[in-house]
């Protein structure tokens, strides 16, 4: 970057975070108190996910409900002033009573310590291990914890997504949230800088064995980068936080059409000076897919079958450790390394005939796709936490990150006659494609009680680079010659300078609200460096600061019934696999291409949400895009018998979601999930020349997962999700598709070897089919994939784990009773 510019967006970002700041002013309310508080057990271990309530003592009315967080500390805000008594209860303790708390006006009061002491009543002893729900929902997000659950069991990142509420997976493994594309992958709060096939290689090479859960934040406040119509999804990885020495390791094996394995292993050291962590995994993935097109263009009727074996090698390492400086300050180092290496075979054949007499086939295309590929990342960051009390907080990382790809691709294209028997012509390409992706953050958050509230400012500096080449090669007599016309080197570079403001407070005991803004000063360039001096573009430069605002409404009349309602502004970029104009082909006659000229999308979300009894949850949103980035399917201008995908700008697209969140206890030993999701969708577009998107379109998911606990210490899990019809990309409407999973459970030796056996898509009905019609072609198609498998996984856990799992002698009739519920 040249100097003079850094300085002079370094200047710009400071008049803006001045401007931001002067901004705070306005949310200078009436003031409230705090209480804190750190929940411990008589060893001194902390107790998490208590439940903690607080009560007026004048009338014992209940006030505020909270729950620990996992080091035991819990915050209750938005108190006025006055006399109450509080109690924190869980499983095999006697619950905890702490009286005569008196409040000022804006008091901080902090409680400190609280222990619990063993339950007086003694019975049979029993091993008591803390459970979390499936799915928690939070005030800004959404968890999916998967530790634990049977059903997860030798899979990986992509297929957890398809599981998780309000998240839909298309056949092209493009993500959604409450029906609304865009969304953001983080892992351990860090963006991937990855899409499309990239992304979903590396999501397919995460085991579901390495991931603790999966946080769902649909709107995302002033402190999140903007970047992400549908917000974003951040998959948490585990991490032990107990003292002392501890470990595991795990292994699974799956068998479908083909197999998959893995072998991972994690431990931790952690003391009160220091916490050391690591992990590492091998194993390989093995899939297929299977689709059919028949598409209608230009007279012809063109059939085509894609038969596709994917197999991934993959190995992985991960290292960390923090320092705590006292108690108020902490330094933390974390690298990541991951590998992988790919084969793919692709046969793709097409059957090419007229629409007039389509039983008379013309001429047959085949191409038997032969691809190798590798795929390596390296992610480093330096993290900075100073913390004093709570009421003010400092949090400063250092982030460098390289994602590097290379594919070798064989393409023979051979035309035959109708019965196949008789060669027609041919032309094999060999295609070389690596890519280099180098990304580099620095972020400071600084948060502070204040004014009764909580403000928050923070600044975002982020640049990546992507260099992207792309050589097509014809071969001819077994000697590959570079074709100058069909190659490219494609690199694109974005700076974003960010910074932001927050503030959250409670107007009174029923009234809470929050409000941010955030600036986001955007510089990036596409620069095509084309082969032939023919097809030579310009650099295409984006140059463009934009504002972000986000604001909240929480109204709580009585402590079973809250109301939320939230309003954000997001963006959503496009990046260098859509921009990108050269083809991408599984056969000359079936290809993908980028749009240079793609601009940026944005979105306005607002959300209502409803929770009854601190247990069931509904959200209703309404979000409106402008410049939707989406996928078409079109006929090829210069080939009246090519189609190929690419990306463009709708107009605008409308969506109207619901999503509703049901935990039950239908029997003391028989817990259920529901979640239910539900969208109409409006695309609207119009390019000229009869290229027109009018599509509307309702759908709808149902996702639940029952757990059984069965004799001789066995507990079983059904799990099971329908998806009703719907739209993926722009105009490719889908018919409905649903799968069921079993699976079962037992543990041994003292709940640390852990046995489970899964069976998914026992029926075999998550397969797709739909069509679209767009600019002149008709295309039906159909797939399905490697879904219906059964997985064994073992996993052992060693040291000290005496913070998650406890034995206790008690008389408590709610043993095994989860948190919230």
């Amino acid at each position: 970057m040249n100097p003079l510019n850094f300085i002079m967006k370094s200047l710009k970002m400071r008049l803006i975070f001045t401007f931001l700041l002067s901004f705070a002013v306005q949310f200078l309310f009436a003031q409230s108190a705090v209480i804190q508080g750190q929940l411990q057990e008589p060893s001194g271990a902390a107790v998490e996910f208590a439940n903690i309530a607080l009560y007026n003592a004048s009338d014992t009315t209940l006030v505020k409900v909270e729950t620990s967080d996992e080091t035991g500390i819990f915050k209750i805000r938005s108190i006025k002033a006055g006399t109450y008594f509080l109690t924190a209860s869980i499983v095999g303790f006697s619950d905890l009573t702490k009286t005569d708390i008196q409040l000022t006006a804006d008091q901080q009061l902090d409680l400190g310590v609280l222990t619990f002491a063993s339950s007086s009543v003694e019975m049979e002893e029993v091993t008591v291990t803390a459970s979390r729900a499936l799915v928690e929902v939070k005030p800004d997000r959404t968890v999916f914890n998967v530790e634990g659950t049977i059903n997860s069991t030798g899979e990986n990142a992509i297929s957890l997504l398809q599981k998780a509420p309000s998240v839909t997976v298309d056949n092209n493994d493009n993500i959604s949230v409450l029906g609304r594309a865009g969304v953001l992958i983080y892992v351990d709060g860090k963006r991937l800088p990855l899409s499309g096939q990239d992304l979903s290689a590396y999501l397919q090479n995460l085991p579901a064995e390495q991931i603790d859960r999966i946080d769902i934040i649909t709107n995302p406040g002033a402190k999140y980068e903007a970047e992400g119509n549908a917000g974003i999804i951040d998959i948490r990885l585990k991490r032990d936080k107990n003292l002392g020495g501890n470990g595991s390791i795990s292994g699974s094996f799956g068998k479908g059409r083909h197999q998959s394995y893995n072998l991972n292993a994690s431990g931790n050291y952690r003391n009160k000076l220091m916490n050391v962590f690591g992990s590492a995994g091998v194993g390989r993935w093995e899939g297929f897919t299977e689709m059919s097109f028949l598409n209608f263009q230009n007279g012809l009727q063109l059939d085509e079958f894609n038969d596709i074996f994917f197999g991934n090698n993959y190995n992985n390492v991960r290292v960390g450790t923090d320092f705590f400086l006292g108690k108020k300050h902490t330094i933390g180092f974390l690298a990541g390394i991951r590998g992988a290496n790919s084969e793919n075979r692709t046969d793709n054949s097409i059957d090419i005939a007229s629409i007039a007499t389509p039983n008379q086939i013309d001429s047959l295309l085949i191409a038997r796709n032969r691809a190798e590929g590798t795929r390596d990342q390296a992610t480093f960051n330096l993290n900075y936490r100073f913390e004093d009390g709570q009421k003010r907080s400092v949090n400063i990382d250092l982030d460098a990150g390289s994602y590097n790809s290379d594919s070798d691709r064989l393409q023979p294209n051979r035309y035959y006659t109708a019965n196949g028997e008789t060669l027609l012509t041919e032309r094999i390409n060999v295609l070389d494609t690596p890519t280099e992706i180098d990304i580099y953050t620095a972020k400071i958050d600084f948060e502070q009680e204040f004014a009764g509230g909580k403000l928050g400012l923070g600044s975002k500096l982020s640049s990546v680079r992507s260099d992207n080449t792309f050589l097509f090669y014809d071969q001819i007599n077994g000697v590959d010659t570079l074709n100058n016309f069909s190659s490219n080197q494609f690199d694109y570079d974005e700076n974003v300078y960010a910074g932001y403001i927050s503030y959250a407070r409670s107007i009174n005991q029923k009234w809470n609200v929050s409000a941010g803004l955030r600036a986001e000063q955007t510089d990036a360039m596409g620069n095509l460096q084309a082969f032939s001096d023919d097809l030579q573009e310009p650099p295409v430069e984006l140059n463009y600061l934009s504002w972000f605002p986000s604001f909240g409404l929480t109204y709580t009349p009585k402590p079973n019934h809250s109301f939320a309602f939230n309003y954000g502004r997001r963006i959503n970029r496009p990046d260098y696999n859509v921009l990108n104009p050269f083809n991408n082909q599984l056969s000359e006659l079936s290809y993908e291409k980028g749009n240079p000229f793609l601009r940026p999308e944005i979105v306005n979300n607002v959300e209502l949400g409803y929770t009854l009894a601190y247990r069931f949850n509904f959200k209703l949103g309404y979000s409106k895009t402008l410049d939707q980035i989406t996928r078409l399917i079109a006929p090829d201008d210069l080939d009246p018998r090519a189609g190929f995908i690419t990306w463009d700008n709708l107009a605008e697209q409308q969506i109207i979601s619901f999503n509703a969140s049901l935990p039950f206890q239908i029997r003391p030993k028989w817990n259920a999930y529901f979640n239910v999701s539900a969208a109409h969708q409006d695309n609207q577009a119009d390019y000229g020349d009869g290229a027109i998107v009018d599509v509307q379109v309702f759908t709808y998911s149902i996702y639940t997962q029952n757990t059984f606990d069965l004799p001789n210490k066995f507990k079983a899990e059904v799990s099971g999700y329908f998806s009703g019809p719907g739209v993926w990309g722009g105009v490719f409407l889908y018919e409905s598709l649903w799968s069921l999973n079993v699976g079962l459970q037992r543990k041994f030796f003292q709940d640390r070897l852990n046995v489970r056996l899964n069976a998914t898509d026992l029926f075999y009905q998550s397969f797709w089919e739909g069509y679209s019609e767009f600019n002149g072609l008709r295309s039906e198609g159909k797939g399905l994939s490697d879904s219906r498998r059964v997985n064994l996984s073992v996993s052992y856990n060693f040291g000290n784990q005496n913070v998650k799992s406890r034995k206790r002698k008690t008389g408590l009739e709610e043993e095994g009773k989860r948190v919230g519920e």
